[in-house]
């Protein structure tokens, strides 16, 4: 349903940026991290609310501003009791309730269709409700859903069950004929604020001609609608938040703050953000007053989408490059891991392939990559329908348990110099392989999917976890698929450890359990790992 173009005119405006605005993209970061302080030292305690809440976490958690990852567990926690003493509902009304929330968890990692055990995607499934409170609600919907490529869930109880076309329909539909949008329906009067958001939600579908169309007349609608001075008003007044919206809207749709429709005597919509900025970092919503919480919120994520857009990352509201919470240096692991276990750090965040964008191990895929602990095929892609050697895999799961590396030669087939030796050597040293003969590791050979399955067992034992299974238990978790028998016994053990603790996906009906693991699957297997034994 994304563009595909998307990263590729992402990586054009990074080019064109760094070539022509490097004094703007200081500029930027400078205001960027000063409010970054401002927003951490004063939103000390997120609770569920549109102002010192979600956009503040959100706008913390993307900007990539060093917050402790307790911060977003305190925030979590919080979010936890009040869906539970709430039994799910957020607003029998407002869905962008919902929405918004759904932003937020997605932006620190947390997947929002189990919150407490409740499902906060699941109330977008219904039509009807969604769009009640006019087109915040399809909008907002459509960004969230997007923001982790969640499908819309089929809601029992919906009058109408939602599609994600039918949420562009219906925002197209209400389209005024200026080619501006506005909250309610009647009111042909366009809003930057509400077509801001609009063109923000149709960014992700302008494959689809009537989107296009739709884009280019809201785009010329707005450059028409500019003040003089660059800036945007809503009912008579010029404020910070119409600003803000079409600012993230430019950058959602790949196009520059510079772009020539948008600059008003040599002003452009960052130019005009600026001119609201107070001394502490804060933001007013209209000039001469002093700085407001939803303001400064609304116009740090601007600052962020602009310096996301400018370093060629993914957009504000695409966030499948968002790392699981307790990715930082909180991680610590389990209690009774191994000593030299160490949870891997980000050192590449944002890194991404160009042949993962849709996959859907993507998430898992750039959170190793982020860390170092799984490489890229060195052009750009990542390969991940590819197989893995038996030495490759020794080296990830090395990296990603963090053990320091022993010079020890076992096999005869792996030389001192060969790169993957210290990765062989240590991964042996801890249990963690065996080789094919006492003096033979075969470096070379496909890992296949049963070897996989043992080696992540017994690093897991390594990361605390309680890998002992009696044959019955080993049993009944292999019985339900159709080819358990096909699986050696020396597998079976580990096969059934990965399916028990999530590893593994057991929603197949196959283990297949000889056949050569993908590049992809290891990655899952290893994210999976890592997540549960508390070392992401």
């Amino acid at each position: 349903m994304k563009v595909q173009a998307k990263r590729a005119v992402s990586l054009l405006l990074a080019l064109v940026l760094t070539l022509g605005l490097t004094a703007n993209a200081a500029q930027v970061s400078a205001h960027l991290d000063q409010t970054a302080r401002y927003l951490h030292t004063t939103v000390k305690d997120p609770q569920v609310g549109s102002v010192g809440g979600e956009w503040a976490v959100l706008g913390l958690a993307r900007s990539g501003y060093a917050v402790p990852d307790s911060y977003y567990t305190t925030y979590y926690k919080t979010v936890e009791d009040y869906v539970q003493d709430r039994k799910g509902v957020l607003h029998s009304k407002k869905y962008t309730e919902y929405s918004r929330v759904i932003l937020a968890l997605t932006a620190i990692g947390k997947d929002p269709r189990d919150v407490a055990g409740y499902d906060l995607t699941l109330p977008l499934g219904d039509y009807d409700k969604t769009v009640w409170q006019g087109l915040n609600g399809p909008i907002w919907a459509l960004i969230a859903l997007d923001a982790g490529d969640y499908p819309v869930p089929g809601n029992p109880q919906a009058k109408t069950q939602a599609t994600r076309q039918m949420y562009v329909d219906c925002i197209l539909n209400r389209q005024n004929p200026d080619g501006g949008w506005s909250l309610n329906a009647g009111d042909t009067t366009s809003d930057p604020d509400i077509t801001g958001m609009a063109l923000q939600a149709l960014a992700q579908y302008q494959d689809q001609a009537q989107v296009r169309t739709a884009i280019h007349r809201a785009l010329a609608c707005m450059s028409a609608r500019q003040n003089a001075s660059g800036g945007f008003s809503s009912w008579e007044t010029e404020n910070v938040e119409s600003c803000v919206q079409m600012l993230v809207a430019l950058c959602e749709l790949g196009l520059t703050p510079e772009d020539a429709r948008f600059v008003k005597n040599g002003n452009t919509l960052l130019d005009v953000l600026a001119t609201y900025r107070q001394s502490d970092g804060s933001y007013c919503h209209t000039r001469g007053d002093g700085g407001n919480g939803m303001a400064t919120e609304q116009a740090f994520y601007a600052l962020v989408a602009v310096q996301r857009a400018e370093s060629g990352k993914n957009s504000l509201y695409d966030m499948a490059d968002a790392l699981p919470l307790g990715s930082g240096k909180d991680a610590q692991g389990l209690p009774g891991k191994h000593k030299d276990v160490k949870p891997a750090q980000v050192v590449t965040p944002g890194l991404t392939f160009s042949d993962t964008n849709t996959h859907a191990n993507r998430r898992a895929i750039e959170a190793l990559a982020a860390r170092g602990i799984i490489n890229g095929m060195g052009d750009g892609t990542f390969g991940p329908d590819k197989t893995m050697t038996r030495a490759q895999f020794a080296a990830i799961v090395v990296r990603g348990l963090g053990l320091p590396q022993q010079a020890v030669t076992v096999f005869g087939d792996v030389k001192a110099t060969d790169w993957h030796a210290p990765y062989v050597g240590t991964a042996y040293t801890y249990g963690i392989v065996n080789g094919r003969s006492a003096n033979t590791f075969d470096p070379n050979g496909t890992i296949t999917r049963q070897e996989a399955a043992l080696m992540v067992a017994r690093a897991a034992k390594l990361c605390g976890m309680d890998t002992e299974m009696s044959a019955l238990a080993v049993r009944d978790v292999l019985a339900q698929f159709t080819d358990y028998v096909t699986a050696a016994d020396w597998a079976r053990a580990g096969l059934a450890f990965c399916y028990r603790e999530g590893i593994l996906d057991d929603s197949a009906l196959e283990i297949r359990p000889k056949a050569a693991i993908h590049r992809c699957e290891i990655a899952q297997m290893l994210y999976n790992l890592l997540g549960t034994a508390q070392l992401l």
